[in-house]
């Protein structure tokens, strides 16, 4: 709010716009939410009001997840594990975090992409970043999903309108300065405080405040998301060297609709959230607020590796309580790294033989008939 109220008084340099918690660190979107709720809540002194607004942010969430679950087929006994998470209420209606309003926008577009709404699920996803960049850990997923979804001139234009609602949203801040803008809204080589790491908290201190283990854990990033491009990349059926062809739009339309009838909802819920599990395994560090990217999607990657219930609903009993330790130990943050590996390994061993499925020509026609269109 301290943020809010310099801008409101006519601030537009982000090195100059500082606070309790530091200075401005998101991106435009963010600004005009809690702008708003400025306004709404009397400059934040209405707490309880602020407090009914991130209520029904979570209903809403849970929504759109639900209903996300429901259209990947997910089984109804993994359902009520997406709302008894106490560290989830917390974050949303005690603690007011940015992230609530990131991560609606990110289900609200793994919604839209289920449904095939390839634009409105690159905007809604571009609102996402623009709340907050940890959105970003989504990125290649949701490249690979509009580029065989939507095919890849369609791709390439939902890529351009993200990019250009991304300028819109932040125009006020970048039309005066850009460069403080871009610097503070998307900040790559920002410190992080060891003493708020949930996920890292078994590691010396000196050793996770090194680049050496920063390069580590991002040359482990890329060389994961590599190795999963592969198993993404079935939907097509050709080599990933084949992708620059995919995006010249060189391919027939029939293959493009044979593709996009590939993609359906439950590769695409599965792509997503593996691609955030990725990242928030290599992540340099994780805070309490980030188990709102994690939480919603535990179940299902579990249920996705294979495991039953009793072994699904007991590990995301280990992962609530290590999320729940405050402040975090040797103990609980080895399981929040050791559930976030599981989740990994366990989906890619769990749809290894997924790919073996028949074209229907009843879908193919469909998608040939909505690309005419």
């Amino acid at each position: 709010m301290t943020q809010i109220s310099q801008i409101l008084a006519g601030e537009t340099n982000y090195s100059l716009i500082k606070g309790s918690t530091g200075p401005l660190v998101y991106p435009g979107v963010h600004v005009h939410i809690f702008r708003n709720l400025y306004k709404l809540t009397n400059g934040g002194t209405d707490v309880p009001l602020a407090q009914y607004i991130f209520a029904g942010v979570y209903i809403l969430t849970l929504l759109l997840v639900l209903l996300a679950h429901k259209r990947a087929g997910a089984p109804p006994w993994i359902l009520p594990l997406l709302v008894l998470s106490k560290r989830l209420h917390s974050i949303y209606v005690l603690r007011l975090f940015n992230d609530c309003w990131s991560v609606l926008f990110m289900w609200a577009s793994i919604l839209a992409l289920e449904y095939k709404m390839w634009t409105a699920g690159a905007l809604l996803w571009s609102l996402s970043v623009g709340v907050k960049m940890s959105s970003m850990l989504i990125a290649p997923a949701i490249a690979v999903v509009l580029l065989y979804g939507s095919g890849g001139k369609r791709a390439l234009k939902s890529a351009f309108m993200w990019a250009q609602l991304q300028f819109i949203l932040g125009m006020p801040f970048i039309k005066a300065h850009p460069r403080e803008y871009l610097h503070g809204a998307f900040e790559f080589t920002r410190q992080f405080l060891y003493k708020w790491t949930v996920n890292w908290r078994f590691i010396p201190e000196e050793q996770f405040l090194s680049k050496r283990f920063a390069y580590t854990l991002l040359g482990l990033h890329l060389l994961v998301l590599y190795i999963f491009l592969f198993r993404w990349a079935r939907p097509s059926r050709l080599p990933i060297s084949s992708i620059p062809v995919l995006l010249q739009g060189t391919a027939s339309p029939l293959q493009e609709a044979a593709i996009s009838a590939r993609v359906t909802p439950q590769y695409i819920l599965t792509t997503i959230l593996t691609c955030n599990a990725i990242g928030m395994l290599f992540a340099r560090s994780l805070h309490y607020q980030f188990y709102s990217w994690q939480a919603w999607g535990t179940p299902y990657l579990l249920w996705r590796s294979g495991l039953g219930p009793v072994w699904v609903v007991g590990i995301w009993a280990a992962q609530e309580w290590a999320w729940n330790v405050y402040p975090s130990t040797n103990a609980s943050s080895g399981v929040v790294v050791a559930i976030l590996a599981l989740q990994v390994l366990g989906v890619w061993f769990g749809t290894k033989h997924e790919d073996e499925w028949e074209d229907d020509p009843t879908k193919v026609r469909v998608e040939v008939i909505k690309k005419k269109v």
